[in-house]
């Protein structure tokens, strides 16, 4: 997942190097949660590929609202990244006071993606890619061009794709963050596939 790291007022640039994407750890039983990697006794964990990544548009307040509304879900559906999506979805669309927040999430774990908006959607793709954001369907547009060059890894269609929306895009801009999960294929999927290649 990658983001740019612009934020306007209007038609001001108030900031060009903000991070709209955050890494989320399970928490552990009787721990605090935390989004830098340690385990709230001073511990980091190192490893890169665990977590839920979740990036943000929108009104800043807002998306981290729904933020922390998503961690409460991740920690009552643990390992349950699409019913936890689906729970914070109709909590948004429901809820008086959440229905009045302006943002969009871009969620994801080592199984799948989804993005959550205020409709009450929790759309996945079905190519792999999904955008939030001014400059959003730029960079899918340019991610899905590049997808079929086998010299390409999925970071570098996502840095190429952000590049294309930001010179594209002028609320988008080139301070790009970056976080990644290995993706790991369903267990279903691959017996499937087993079974697909001894007939």
């Amino acid at each position: 997942m990658m983001g740019d790291g612009m934020v306007s007022m209007g038609s001001v640039i108030v900031k060009p190097n903000a991070k709209k994407i955050r890494r989320i750890y399970p928490k552990a039983i009787g721990e605090e949660r935390t989004t830098d990697g340690s385990n709230g006794n001073g511990e980091t964990n190192n490893n890169e590929n665990e977590g839920t990544i979740v990036g943000f548009a929108g009104t800043t307040a807002d998306a981290f609202t729904l933020l922390e509304r998503l961690e409460g879900k991740l920690d009552e559906y643990p390992g349950q990244l699409a019913r936890s999506c689906v729970e914070l979805a109709k909590g948004w669309r429901t809820d008086k006071y959440l229905r009045r927040l302006e943002a969009s999430l871009l969620v994801a774990d080592k199984k799948a993606s989804f993005e959550i908006t205020g409709n009450g959607d929790v759309l996945e793709s079905h190519d792999g890619v999904l955008g939030v954001g001014s400059g959003s369907n730029f960079a899918i547009a340019a991610a899905r061009a590049q997808m079929d060059n086998p010299d390409l890894s999925a970071e570098d269609v996502a840095k190429k794709a952000m590049k294309i929306a930001s010179e594209m895009c002028i609320y988008t801009n080139d301070q790009f963050t970056m976080e990644a999960l290995a993706m790991v294929q369903e267990e279903k999927q691959e017996e499937e596939e087993e079974e697909d290649t001894k007939e």
